[in-house]
């Protein structure tokens, strides 16, 4: 059994709801009163959540075919949250988000070439 799939459906999902959720958040508070630089800068964060979300459950058919374009893809997806995650690290310390997108690269590689 390809655990790829369905750990890409799991860190998908969790991307996309905290991604969501973000953004409600920034736009209830105080930040979402004034359409600004900061505004802008808070919704984009929610909105490459949004979007490495979506690419992961994207992936899900082509990773249960092994289709190789599937892991590339999601591993980019994934690594690019790792990226993410490490910018913002002095602000924000992701640790969860950290740590599930470590997983699912490793479980990618692994998959990958076995």
């Amino acid at each position: 059994m390809n655990p790829a799939p369905v750990s890409a459906i799991i860190v998908g999902a969790w991307l996309l709801i905290n991604g969501i959720l973000h953004d409600i958040f920034v736009l209830r508070s105080e930040h979402g009163k004034v359409y600004n630089r900061d505004l802008l800068r808070l919704l984009m964060d929610g909105h490459i959540l949004i979007s490495c979300g979506i690419i992961l459950l994207l992936c899900y058919k082509g990773l249960q075919q092994n289709q190789a374009y599937a892991y590339f893809i999601a591993l980019t997806a994934s690594f690019s949250i790792l990226v993410y995650c490490a910018m913002i690290y002095p602000f924000l310390k992701s640790v969860l988000t950290i740590l599930l997108n470590l997983a699912l690269s490793l479980i990618l590689i692994l998959a990958y070439f076995k």
